[in-house]
Formats: C-alpha cells, sequence, structure tokens
C-alpha cells in the first residue's frame, strides 16, 4: 500500500562501491520521529530508511538541513513482517541550496 506523507529529514548518506566482489549502492535518509507516548518515553528520536541509489543523494546533497520533505511510501510485507520503504522525496519550496 503507498500513501504520502510530510517528513523532516535531519540528513543523509550514501554508499557506493564493491565490498568482497559484490557491488553496492544506496541512500539512507535520516528523519526525526516522535518517541512512542508512556511513562518512560519523551520526545523525538532520528530515525533512519533507505532511499534507492547513491543517486537520490546527488539530488539533496546541496540543500540546507535540516528540511521538510513530501515523501511517498510504501508499506510490504512478507506475511510475518512488515517494512517501509521509501519511494520518493521531494522537499517543499522552502529548502534551498546552502551558500556557497
Amino acid at each position: 500500500m503507498q500513501f504520502k506523507s510530510t517528513m523532516v529529514v535531519l540528513g543523509a548518506k550514501s554508499s557506493k562501491g564493491e565490498f568482497q566482489g559484490r557491488p553496492y549502492d544506496s541512500t539512507v535518509i535520516f528523519y526525526k520521529a516522535d518517541l512512542q507516548a508512556g511513562d518512560n518515553f519523551v520526545g523525538e528520536v532520528g530515525e533512519q530508511i533507505k532511499w534507492g541509489t547513491s543517486a537520490n543523494f546527488e539530488k539533496i546533497k546541496s540543500l540546507d538541513f535540516p528540511l521538510v520533505a513530501d515523501v511517498t511510501m510504501e508499506q510490504v510485507s512478507n506475511g510475518k513482517t512488515s517494512a517501509l520503504i521509501l519511494l520518493d522525496l521531494l522537499p517543499q519550496k522552502s529548502a534551498s541550496p546552502k551558500p556557497a
């Protein structure tokens, strides 16, 4: 099931190369998430989610962080566990490139 949301992106990192003969290429987004309600929880945390290849990192690396972005995500399951996949991330118009 796909859905759209808004998230505060705290940062991102890309990773591309080869390890033991196997290529890898990914981008990870770090975003702000609320802690669950409870007696032993308060505030917010930074969570991470994969976002495709390092080409996605190139799209946002020059922006100021943190930034607010509109995202498209998909909830998938293998029948036992579920996972959230980040399909697309579009910084809102207020996101601007870092000054030179």
